[in-house]
């Protein structure tokens, strides 16, 4: 059986689109794990490409 797609997802990864998907943007994320917002997107580029997500509605939530 092929592995669902957030299985492929780094524990860090997986941590960022939670909070994604519940609503916060890249910003609240960064500041919530005490990362910079470049480190936040790019787990957030990451994690929609191993998805196969294209946009960011894709991920629930808000977007600012």
């Amino acid at each position: 059986a092929d592995a669902l797609p957030h299985e492929a997802l780094s524990n860090r990864e997986l941590q960022v689109l939670r909070r994604l998907g519940a609503g916060r943007t890249v910003g609240e994320v960064a500041q919530e794990m005490h990362l910079s917002v470049k480190t936040v997107s790019a787990h957030k580029t990451r994690l929609m490409q191993k998805m196969g997500l294209e946009r960011d509605a894709d991920l629930g939530g808000r977007r600012t």
